[in-house]
């Protein structure tokens, strides 16, 4: 889930289910120093939207998270995911990128890491579109095209692959918490997407 159910709930499976990655790695938070932090500072995400693009660079193509939140409810998500103490903004898309779509994805990140916006996510609903229960995280937004074959790993069921023009329809919006789907708006007309 995204910051709004952070950049994707999945944060907190993914710190929880690495203990030993998170003793050994120096930056990487425990469980409570994470809820600590959280209840105390603004958390850095990157978001990243995945797409495919034909040869002349035109999106043909959005690739959505599918996985189940909290609740139970069916939910489609963008990548994303907390950049660590020491970790570039680069790096950061890269091992999110990896994790979430597989090693052979083959991202193509951008020379210029501008992101094509910043999302602030808000405990409080209401304060920005974006909502995040768990957090006052701070996301900065990328689209990505990628050339590889993309398997979703860790929590996500399955990855699936829209034209621009279904992304935003509401079946699909309906399905995006935490503002996520504005953020996927957001990405379409950055791109030069008319929908």
């Amino acid at each position: 889930m995204p910051p709004g159910l952070p950049p994707r709930a999945r944060g907190e499976q993914y710190d929880h289910g690495m203990a030993d990655f998170t003793q050994t790695t120096p930056g990487w938070l425990g469980a409570d120093e994470l809820s600590a932090a959280r209840a105390q500072l603004p958390v850095l995400y990157v978001n990243a939207v995945p797409v495919r693009v034909d040869e002349g660079g035109e999106v043909t193509h959005v690739g959505l998270l599918l996985g189940i939140g909290p609740d139970g409810v069916v939910t489609r998500t963008l990548v994303s995911g907390r950049v660590q103490y020491h970790e570039r903004v680069r790096d950061a898309l890269l091992r999110h990128l990896e994790k979430d779509l597989g090693p052979v994805a083959l991202p193509r990140i951008p020379a210029s890491l501008q992101p094509f916006t910043v999302a602030e996510y808000f405990p409080t609903p209401g304060i920005t579109p974006y909502h995040d229960p768990r957090q006052h995280a701070v996301a900065l937004a990328y689209v990505v095209p990628v050339a590889g074959d993309c398997r979703p790993r860790q929590d996500a069921l399955d990855l699936v692959w829209f034209s621009p023009e279904e992304a935003v329809s509401e079946l699909v919006q309906q399905d995006m918490p935490g503002g996520q789907g504005i953020l996927l708006k957001q990405a379409l007309a950055h791109a030069g997407c008319a929908v």
